[in-house]
């Protein structure tokens, strides 16, 4: 038996055998999957109608480039082959790209968007909108896709009320339109409220069921709203621009579709926080309201009229009982030097009348006849007033008595002394 070699031995001879015989090749065909990465190379896989082979151009080639490569170009690589013995893979290592004329499912895409866009099918102003709440969804994908799978979890996360209905269909291949107009028609037959046509990334070819006109078409005519997620982000499909909504891929058209559920219960616990803020609100303006009405009735009852009339008669009250007081402390501050010196001149009359009344007291006393004892003492009366001698003319009748008897006399004789 023949020695075995390792599978190493037998990529690094594969690889001296290529890369020495394929030195420099000159290779027609279109261009796809073309990645310009952050390093400055450009990846690519260079394809005809039978075959396809990866290349790739390093940066240095690749900045001497007078146009940038696109999907679908029909191009002229010239370069060598090269081997990656650690897969077992080999490239094409562009040293130069020429265009050769322009690719063919490129140049069919354009005419077919051009033709589209003259009949009216991506007009803004027909496409439908989408319901803010769907019950009813509709899934036109492989049922065997990953793409599938990823929609059911994206929706199940944001929006689970919703039911998803699977249409499998075809979705790469001579057959995949055809299976896609059948899957988006039976679809549009029922009740749901949107339609989402999707399938997972891939080249040109691998998405060119959903370039074809008869899917437009179909898209196009449905009652139902549909959503194109088709591929990735960077592809733009046919379907993408008659749908009345295009998703980058088929989990990012669930999210734009389905509502969350967290965030309606964080808006539901926000209106009602907002709810319960507002009744507190208009609860206390209810109240203030209602103290305010309150308060004007008791204001304005009959009850508080008549206490008010009561403290203005209590306060007119305390008004005069100061102001009497007020008159009666200051008339009592004029009159206190009055009565003080009406009390000292009637102290003093009462002194000069109890002094007078002593005095004539005294001369009465020395005037009583019964007191007058004397010899030769008598005292003069005229018509019963007591006189002196010097009040008697001649032939005025008189009596003179003392303490024992009284006399009657008239004169007759006066004699001056």
């Amino acid at each position: 038996m023949q020695q075995a070699i390792t599978v190493s031995t037998l990529n690094e001879q594969i690889k001296g055998l290529l890369e020495s015989t394929f030195v420099r090749v000159y290779v027609e065909g279109e261009l796809s999957r073309i990645t310009h990465h952050n390093s400055g190379h450009i990846y690519f896989t260079l394809k005809d109608a039978g075959s396809a082979v990866s290349g790739v151009m390093f940066r240095g080639n690749a900045s001497k480039l007078k146009f940038r490569l696109e999907e679908g170009l029909k191009v002229i690589v010239e370069g060598a082959v090269t081997v990656y013995t650690p897969r077992g893979s080999y490239q094409i290592n562009a040293f130069n790209i020429e265009p050769a004329g322009h690719g063919a499912l490129a140049l069919a895409f354009e005419q077919l968007k051009a033709k589209l866009s003259a009949q009216g099918y991506f007009d803004p102003a027909i496409k439908k909108a989408m319901p803010k709440f769907p019950k009813r969804i509709a899934l036109v994908t492989s049922a065997t896709g990953a793409a599938l799978q990823d929609m059911q979890r994206v929706a199940a996360q944001r929006w689970p009320l919703a039911q998803l209905f699977v249409y499998d269909t075809i979705v790469q291949g001579e057959y995949a339109a055809p299976s896609i107009v059948n899957a988006i028609q039976a679809a549009d037959s029922q009740d749901f409220d949107i339609i989402v046509v999707s399938r997972g990334g891939g080249s040109m070819e691998d998405l060119w069921g959903f370039n074809e006109e008869i899917v437009a078409n179909a898209i196009f005519h449905a009652r139902t709203p549909v959503v194109s997620a088709v591929g990735h982000e960077i592809d733009w499909l046919i379907s993408d621009f008659v749908a009345d909504l295009r998703a980058p891929t088929p989990s990012a058209a669930m999210q734009m579709i389905l509502p969350d559920q967290n965030e309606l219960l964080q808006t539901i616990d926000i209106l009602g926080q907002q709810f319960t803020q507002s009744l507190q609100q208009k609860l206390y303006s209810a109240g203030e309201k209602l103290s305010h009405l309150k308060n004007s009735y008791e204001r304005h009852s009959i009850e508080q009229r008549i206490k008010n009339r009561l403290e203005e008669i209590a306060q007119l009250s305390a008004r005069f009982d100061q102001s009497i007081n007020f008159v009666t402390e200051n008339a009592a501050r004029k009159l206190a030097p009055v009565a003080e010196n009406l009390a000292r001149q009637a102290n003093s009359n009462l002194i000069q009348n109890r002094n007078r009344l002593s005095t004539l007291l005294q001369a009465l006393q020395a005037q009583d006849p019964k007191q007058k004892s004397r010899k030769g003492y008598a005292q003069i009366a005229k018509e019963g007033k007591v006189i002196d001698l010097s009040a008697l003319d001649i032939g005025d009748s008189f009596e003179a008595m003392d303490s024992s008897r009284s006399v009657t006399a008239v004169v007759e004789n006066i004699t001056k002394f």
